[in-house]
């Protein structure tokens, strides 16, 4: 090998010129590396997202319970775990357990009154100015025997059978779902053991990324999390609780699959108030006018609680959320990543709009002098 001959690894001779400069070559190469990262580990996304959105959602709480123990972020963090575990994960691993088997109740008599027919409810004839129609619609469209497969079939391209088997096949996604929440959690650890210098790490590189606006984001990011997660999910567990119980106590069939439903809708916007409305509609329908009463009295007074006291409390930070991009950010949410995406979705629909508001901040901060200047005589 002579002196100037290039070498694989080594200085390349001061007189040959590389075909791709280096850098060019170096952004290539990591932008590989990054593609191949996610799309080794895309399968450990969710829980990790989850994971972050619960860690700045919390943060403060954990903070505190740093401080309590001494600076000492293992054992905080393995506190903060259990508490989660046993207050959050658990109770809703339980009320869809519930739900679920609820709901193959529910199929089964689907399934039955389709092969055999179903009379017309007396609550649905018995219903006020549109009982009559609902009654004949109900004898024409689901009453006959075969009309309810026909019906879906019609609406989602899809037979009984079919959604039947579907619905056994996702059963079996319970231990994919237990699965990511293990990863979540053992991520969510990490989070909170190192959080700081995760945080100092990022701020480095997005300074050097958006040296102007990054102070800014990275500041409003962490409070629209918390304020998103903790108006929107939290609350929306609380109302799906006790409203369930309600819905137990006033009799209502099905009270746990009633009460997931309740917790779902109540992350949109006038959701819970319409759930509990038509379940006391069907109370008193059927039948049951003390109790069809009492529950509307009871959604009534339990929404007016949380939205004039626990909700403006609760719900902080720069954001709050339109309809559309929460019912976008729930469904969006739901459909991308299943049932984790009702937290992830709406996070992110509010990073965006949050985004969208900051830059509409400086656009108008940028044409305030340009205004002001131009109502100024011409001689000044």
């Amino acid at each position: 090998m002579t002196k100037d001959q290039p070498r694989w690894l080594g200085a390349v001779p001061s007189g040959r010129v590389p075909i791709v400069p280096l850098i060019v070559a170096a952004r290539w190469l990591l932008l590989a590396v990054v593609i191949a990262g996610i799309y080794f580990f895309s399968g450990f996304i969710v829980p990790v997202l989850a994971a972050l959105v619960i860690g700045f959602a919390t943060w403060p709480l954990f903070a505190d319970l740093t401080r309590l123990c001494g600076g000492n972020t293992k054992l905080s963090a393995s506190i903060a775990l259990i508490c989660i575990l046993f207050f959050l994960i658990v109770p809703m691993l339980v009320a869809v357990t519930f739900a679920f088997d609820e709901f193959k109740v529910w199929f089964n008599w689907l399934l039955e009154a389709n092969r055999s027919g179903v009379a017309v409810p007396p609550w649905i004839a018995a219903l006020p100015m549109v009982g009559d129609w609902l009654a004949e619609q109900w004898a024409l469209h689901v009453g006959p025997p075969g009309a309810i497969g026909e019906l879906i079939q019609m609406t989602s391209g899809a037979n009984i059978g079919n959604i039947y088997r579907a619905i056994m096949t996702a059963s079996g996604e319970a231990f994919r779902l237990v699965l990511t929440l293990l990863f979540m959690m053992i991520a969510l650890f990490f989070v909170y053991k190192d959080g700081s210098a995760l945080v100092a790490q990022i701020d480095l590189v997005g300074e050097r990324i958006l040296p102007t606006r990054w102070a800014r984001i990275s500041r409003i990011v962490p409070a629209t999390i918390s304020s998103t997660v903790t108006g929107m999910t939290l609350i929306a567990i609380g109302e799906g609780i006790v409203l369930g119980l309600a819905y137990w106590i006033a009799g209502v069939p099905s009270p746990a699959i009633l009460a997931v439903i309740t917790g779902v809708m109540a992350l949109i916007p006038g959701g819970a108030p319409l759930c509990f409305t038509l379940i006391s509609i069907y109370l008193l329908a059927s039948g049951h006018a003390v109790e069809g009463t009492a529950l509307f009295a009871w959604g009534t007074v339990e929404l007016f609680i949380v939205d004039k006291t626990l909700r403006p409390r609760l719900v902080g930070g720069p954001i709050k959320l339109p309809f559309l991009p929460t019912f976008f950010g729930l469904i969006g949410g739901v459909k991308t990543m299943g049932f984790l995406g009702l937290f992830i979705g709406p996070v992110l629909m509010a990073l965006l709009v949050a985004i969208w508001r900051e830059w509409l901040i400086e656009l108008k901060g940028e044409e305030a002098p340009l205004t002001v200047l131009s109502r100024e005589p011409p001689d000044a």
